[in-house]
């Protein structure tokens, strides 16, 4: 799609379509990684909300009602990820599925002695290459909690890590950034957090980053978010890195807070 049509097809969607005030409010109220955004930022944000809604199909599961607040909340989480990237960047698929809670992922996993084992095990979200998003609605809606969890950044996250292939912890990066910084960033920052981990040491962001650099680069997304200044004065580097990829400043909006 040309960027005239785009353009235009946008608009038409936006004059068409709406968000209601209260849910807004609500969401921007009940959502911290929201705080701090300015009123230019937040009505780019609620137009991308609504071309997101417009675009996507989120659809409930175990007979779960999906409802206004399910709507904007998601997308609302969905969205600050590309706030200053564009909608392109959730291309290629549309469905989200959303479970009342925790919901049984079943798969195979080849371990190092190439014997098949199958798996089965409770949570809160997951994301197919190429296929739909799958969230917990109990962990959605969590991350008003400020404990520095959200499972949709998290799962997003993914989406754009596996805009270049399966995710891997290297999401394709701008034109203008370094292959070779974001390496050694995350590389560093990566095997110190594993350390941290296998040494049992209390973690503010979550341990389960140390499960392979596919999970740092999500929960370190989820943290740079939700909690900014921890990210930024533990591993600077890597906060570097995201904001230049994310092309936001969280850690700046906070400080702009009461």
């Amino acid at each position: 799609m040309s960027w005239s049509v785009k353009t235009w097809y946008r608009r038409r969607v936006l004059e068409n379509e709406s968000i209601p005030d209260n849910l807004w409010q609500e969401a921007v109220t009940r959502l911290r990684c929201l705080h701090g955004l300015s009123a230019i930022e937040l009505k780019r944000l609620r137009e991308y909300v609504i071309l997101f809604l417009h675009a996507k199909q989120i659809s409930g599961a175990h007979e779960l009602v999906i409802t206004g607040e399910i709507h904007v909340m998601i997308a609302a989480q969905a969205c600050i990820l590309i706030l200053n990237l564009d909608l392109d960047y959730y291309d290629g698929w549309v469905e989200i599925i959303v479970y009342p809670g925790e919901f049984i992922r079943d798969y195979e996993y080849v371990d190092e002695d190439g014997v098949v084992h199958h798996a089965r095990e409770p949570v809160s979200g997951e994301s197919w290459l190429g296929g739909p998003v799958i969230l917990s609605w109990e962990d959605t809606a969590a991350a008003e909690a400020g404990v520095g969890y959200n499972v949709v950044i998290h799962e997003f996250a993914h989406k754009l890590d596996m805009l270049n292939g399966d995710a891997n912890g290297f999401p394709p990066l701008h034109a203008d950034m370094n292959q070779q910084a974001w390496s050694e960033a995350f590389g560093k920052a990566y095997a110190i957090f594993c350390l941290n981990v296998d040494a049992d040491e209390a973690t503010v962001i979550d341990p389960y980053a140390a499960e392979n650099p596919a999970e740092f680069f999500a929960v370190i997304s989820e943290a740079f978010f939700e909690m900014p200044l921890v990210v930024k004065l533990r591993f600077p580097a890597v906060y570097e890195q995201l904001a230049l990829f994310y092309r936001q400043d969280p850690a700046q909006r906070w400080r702009r807070e009461p």
